[in-house]
């Protein structure tokens, strides 16, 4: 019952053993630390109670001693009950499966190692020994992780051509339809582009989306597998965090056509290099018969290609906190383009879905009426008012261009502007850098509250020092703390954005 969150952060982890280890085993991890004070807890109350009622018989000071072991344990369990995930797990076959191979494994550590304690009691017969001989279940909380892992591995036996079967079921699907492929990648933005050229292909194709951010081959397999291709257009988000991922995205899909929407350093920490992660992303040019890309990779484009800024474009981008109007500039025309999404990658957004569009055969009529039924995407910039107070909420934005833009936003509120961030991740070597620029691009806020144990070291010393006032900046350790101090400094009028609220894994 313990473990319910390491479940839903190894199924984060992609189910990688080694990754789910180092973040359990990372220096201040909490969950480590509640592991270990459980624990103690666990331990000393046990002894103590059991030492407590020795008068009474070992037997019967061990029955009494467990009241506080399960006392403790409920607490611990009811404890993280009100602390859910950020990213909730999905009940999904495979982490069932998981669920209750790992749990039968601990039942057999957990009989086991009675057995073995009152084995040890038989043994040497000691009084000292048979009053404490149950305390080493303490030792247990701290298994868990450890367990988990070695479940999760031995089960890849199987999951590993169970999945490579799901994907094969899709590929052989997506090869014999006759659908339009499309694959849409790069560094930021992905799911954005593939919400805005569903809707407005909508006005005249029969469109099939992967849902939410499942850009992995099982996300995508999933889309076909599940929902199936009953469409004229299937667009296919691909994501990926290292080399060949997209080269594998390509064969299961074999997209026909691409949008590869830009390149920044996001991921640097798994490529290596910005030139590396362009390289990866730039499979899908090379992969698709014509492609569609933003300005920062126009210099991979092929004959044929649609390049932002020669092709197409957003020119003329107003922004407010109500929409974004700007021209819409496409190969037969430009026309004035208003919508309901904030921000200026917003406007370039719109103009790469209706790059594809146009590639696609539609008019210029056509996506005009498909770009006035665009909605937001949720998390992505999100506007909602609340008590008066305009809430931003970017806490799917992870990447350096997005948090620039969101910024930008931020600043064109009429009252207080406060911003809440644990900073950017993943960027390698470049994290350092790169937070201390967005610190310095929050100079001017009312507000500037840093959360967590990630880089806000970094964002501060950033907003330090390109002038920063220090009375302006909080750092707290959990977004509910943040939360707190909103409730207290915030009025009608104000505006709040959550930049990068990051998943349970960091």
């Amino acid at each position: 019952m313990c473990s319910v969150r390491l479940l839903g952060i190894l199924q984060q982890e992609g189910y990688s053993c080694r990754a789910f280890l180092k973040w359990y085993y990372r220096s201040r991890n909490i969950e480590r630390k509640k592991a270990s004070l459980l624990a103690i807890a666990i331990a000393l109350l046990t002894a103590i109670v059991s030492v407590c009622f020795s008068f009474l018989g070992s037997e019967i000071a061990n029955l009494i001693s467990a009241i506080p072991f399960i006392g403790l344990a409920v607490l611990y369990c009811v404890s993280e009950s009100r602390h859910a995930l950020k990213v909730k797990e999905v009940p999904t076959p495979r982490l069932m499966r998981l669920t209750v191979s790992y749990t039968l494994v601990m039942v057999a550590v957990n009989i086991g190692l009675a057995f073995a304690m009152r084995a040890v009691a038989l043994a040497i017969n000691a009084p000292w020994y048979n009053l404490l001989r149950y305390v080493p279940f303490a030792i247990v909380p701290l298994l868990t992780p450890v367990i988990l892992a070695g479940v999760c591995f031995v089960m890849k036996a199987y999951e590993t051509p169970h999945t490579a079967r799901f994907i094969k079921r899709a590929k052989a699907e997506l090869d014999k339809s006759s659908v339009v492929k499309v694959g849409i990648t790069g560094s930021f933005g992905k799911t954005s582009v593939k919400h805005f050229a569903a809707t407005i292909l909508s006005v005249r194709f029969k469109v099939i989306e992967t849902p939410y951010s499942y850009n992995t081959p099982s996300g995508i397999a999933r889309t076909v597998n599940e929902i199936g291709l009953d469409c004229n257009v299937f667009l296919a988000e691909m994501g990926a965090r290292r080399k060949g991922e997209i080269a594998q995205l390509c064969d299961i899909v074999t997209p026909e056509y691409g949008i590869l929407t830009g390149v920044c350093p996001q991921h640097t920490e798994t490529f290596g290099s910005p030139e590396a992660i362009k390289a990866e992303k730039g499979v899908l040019v090379g992969r698709s018969r014509r492609c569609v890309l933003g300005r920062t990779v126009a210099d991979l484009a092929r004959e044929g290609d649609l390049v932002m800024g020669r092709d197409f474009d957003a020119e003329d981008v107003r922004l407010s906190l109500d929409g974004t109007r700007f021209t819409l500039r496409l190969p037969d025309g430009s026309f004035p383009v208003q919508v309901p999404v904030l921000g200026r990658h917003a406007a370039e957004d719109v103009a790469l879905a209706a790059a594809l569009c146009s590639l696609l055969g539609m008019t210029a009529e056509e996506i005009r009426a498909g770009i006035a039924e665009i909605t937001p995407v949720a998390h992505r910039l999100e506007r909602r008012n609340q008590g008066g107070v305009i809430i931003l909420d970017d806490a799917y934005n992870a990447n350096t261009a997005g948090a620039q833009n969101a910024v930008e936003v931020l600043k064109l509120a009429g009252g207080r502007k406060v911003v809440v961030t644990p900073g950017i991740v993943e960027l390698g070597q470049l994290e350092e850098e790169i937070n201390a620029r967005l610190g310095a691009s929050l100079v001017g806020l009312d507000l500037v509250i840093l959360v967590g144990e990630t880089l806000v070291l970094e964002v501060r010393s950033g907003y330090l020092a390109a002038g920063g006032a220090e009375e302006n900046l909080r750092i707290v350790p959990t977004l509910q703390d943040a939360q707190n101090i909103l409730a207290k400094e915030l009025g009608a009028g104000d505006c709040v954005l959550f930049l990068n609220d990051l998943p349970d894994i960091y």
